[in-house]
């Protein structure tokens, strides 16, 4: 835990310099755009409304939003900053220090990063070697994470999930600098039991989630957020571990969102 919260000071320092806090008032667009379409921000009272605004625009002013072959809009920016603030929403101070740039590409991408052609299954990454300080993101996968609202599918909040996981140095779906010390055994231990029941019969968990560590975090960490009611009827066990990492409980934002 230690080493974990010792990583987290030195990246905070190590970009300290550059961060531009947000000085003007919210766009009433914006604003329009998560009423809209993120049921998260649609559940919060109006002071907690207020916050997620304020992190919203502290990301974009830290963060360039780069279309590739598309023209990036209001609506793909606030929607990239709702990905970012929703994870990590229960910690203000923290930043996404290490991302300088999401890239957002007009369809879905290859392992060359190329939009034609064969093998195009990618819809989201996070950047590594000269990729590093960058994400990739599908536009139709970014819009269509916060149109359905039942699939349990989100990915840009998958991508944003290992950044926070990466946030002690290392994308390995053990985020130290966020779980207390007695639970990092017990969390590891839950995921290596969840990844056998996975592989051995169909649950209804995303089969991504079978990948590794790191993919079965972000793929219940999407869950968590997407139908909180529904996983923690059906992994109690899993949900209360989640909620400790991300110190929020969902469940609560749901039942208001299908109130409104």
């Amino acid at each position: 835990m230690a080493v974990g919260g010792l990583l987290l000071y030195a990246v905070n320092r190590r970009f300290s310099q550059r961060w531009v806090e947000p000085t003007t008032p919210f766009p009433r667009l914006w604003r329009k755009i998560l009423l809209e379409q993120v049921n998260y921000y649609k559940a919060l009272d109006r002071e907690k409304r207020e916050l997620f605004e304020y992190k919203v625009q502290e990301f974009l002013a830290n963060c360039t939003i780069t279309g590739v072959e598309v023209e990036v809009n209001d609506q793909d920016r606030v929607l990239i900053a709702a990905s970012a603030v929703i994870p990590i929403f229960a910690f203000p101070s923290f930043k996404y220090r290490g991302l300088q740039e999401v890239l957002l590409y007009p369809r879905n991408f290859n392992d060359d990063f190329q939009v034609k052609g064969a093998e195009r299954r990618i819809q989201g990454m996070v950047g590594t070697g000269y990729m590093n300080g960058k994400m990739i993101l599908s536009r139709p996968a970014l819009i269509q994470g916060f149109r359905n609202a039942t699939d349990k599918r989100n990915t840009a909040i998958h991508e944003f999930i290992h950044l926070l996981d990466k946030a002690d140095g290392q994308i390995d779906g053990i985020p130290a600098g966020f779980l207390e010390q007695p639970y990092v055994i017990p969390w590891i231990d839950m995921m290596e039991k969840k990844l056998k029941e996975l592989r051995q019969e169909k649950q209804d968990i995303d089969d991504y989630a079978m990948t590794n560590r790191e993919e079965f975090f972000a793929v219940v960490g999407e869950y968590f957020f997407e139908r909180p009611i529904l996983l923690k009827r059906k992994h109690p066990t899993l949900y209360t571990m989640l909620e400790e990492i991300f110190d929020q409980d969902p469940v609560v934002l749901e039942k208001r969102w299908k109130k409104r």
